[in-house]
């Protein structure tokens, strides 16, 4: 008998399943796990729900009324704008410690430009606009092409930054009259509009169409993509054909003019330029907080923009509630601190998602 015949017979007798794969149904857990791993996003929004509930019945219904969210809105438009800056770097894997600086030193610029040497407002802004721009840029070739840890980069520029600003600005402080009277354009962003007891600001509209634009070049272009990919895993990025170079390149760079654009808001928040304005230390980790809160992994590749916009409105909700319910400031920071190892322990929980 032929081998081939042998073959046969033996063929005949074995399961006609080659494999099989298991098709059990995934427990509610794991299917809650999926859907927050396919919607990063979604846990931070329903915290905000959650602590604006609680505070309007801890509060009252005065917690409710449109001047008191759109007060929210107002408190954390420049923290907001700086958290969008924030997402960028951190959704590549990095993290950037000046970008509160950034902002203080272009708002700086913006008006020694204008009442030093003369320009008019509108090139003066546009002054600033490129000043972060340059510096997103100097932080993204070190990272790319220097090939040191973002962290180190910008902690650098962060120091670097601060010493310019004062040294550049002599401490001096543009008074808000001044601005006023001779540069209106610079308070521009801090105009109000005032929609059925609700008060809005030009820095509002601006930081909510911001993080929209954000969140759809992010989701449905081919940039956001490769963000996305250089994040995840940078040496699977070149495989793929992605130029990563460029592309941390553009990230940074973004962010600085995103930091710069948040120095006008702070001109329009504050009406005066400070270059001792608390933004650039304090910014910093409030935008990195925000971030965090928002679900956007600190190891890069996963998170979304409009997340981090919800991260910063948490943080408002608790400052605004705790001071209207009469508590202890220092509240503010022990619930934000345990949201941030909440937030954290829930992103590994989320990594894990097999379904």
């Amino acid at each position: 008998m032929s081998s081939q015949s042998n073959f046969e017979i033996a063929a005949k007798g074995s399961p006609g399943q080659v494999v099989a794969f298991e098709s059990g149904h995934p427990s509610l857990l794991q299917r809650i796990q999926h859907a927050l791993h396919v919607t990063p996003s979604l846990v931070p929004l329903l915290v905000l729900l959650l602590s604006v509930t609680i505070f309007g019945l801890v509060v009252g219904s005065k917690f409710f009324s449109p001047f008191a969210l759109t007060l929210i809105l107002q408190q954390v438009q420049i923290v907001g704008i700086l958290a969008l800056a924030q997402s960028l770097i951190i959704l590549t894997a990095g993290i950037d410690l000046s970008v509160g600086a950034i902002a203080v030193l272009c708002t700086v610029i913006m008006g020694k430009f204008t009442f030093d040497y003369g320009l008019p407002p509108e090139l003066s802004l546009l002054c600033g606009l490129f000043a972060g721009t340059v510096i997103g840029a100097a932080s993204g070739f070190l990272v790319s092409r220097g090939k040191l840890p973002p962290f180190i980069v910008t902690l650098g520029m962060w120091q670097i930054v601060l010493a310019v600003n004062y040294l550049y600005s002599a401490n001096e402080t543009i008074r808000a009259q001044d601005i006023e009277t001779r540069a209106p354009l610079l308070q521009f962003m801090g105009t109000k509009l005032e929609l059925g007891g609700a008060t809005f600001t030009f820095g509002v509209i601006a930081m909510l169409v911001l993080a929209l634009m954000l969140a759809y070049a992010l989701k449905h272009t081919a940039w956001g993509r490769h963000v996305y990919a250089v994040g995840d895993d940078p040496e699977a990025a070149v495989l793929a054909g992605v130029n990563v170079h460029k592309t941390l390149m553009s990230v940074y760079m973004l962010a600085g003019l995103i930091c710069a654009f948040a120095a006008w808001i702070m001109i329009g928040r504050f009406g005066s330029v400070s270059p001792a304005a608390s933004t650039g230390v304090l910014g910093n980790i409030q935008s990195i907080t925000a971030v965090v809160i928002g679900g956007i992994s600190l190891f890069g590749g996963r998170g979304s923009i409009l997340g981090a916009l919800f991260g910063a409105l948490i943080v408002g909700v608790f400052e605004l509630g705790l001071r209207m319910a009469g508590a202890d400031a220092q509240w503010t920071y022990l619930l934000i601190g345990a949201l941030i190892i909440g937030a954290v322990a829930m992103d590994q929980w989320i990594r894990k998602v097999s379904v």
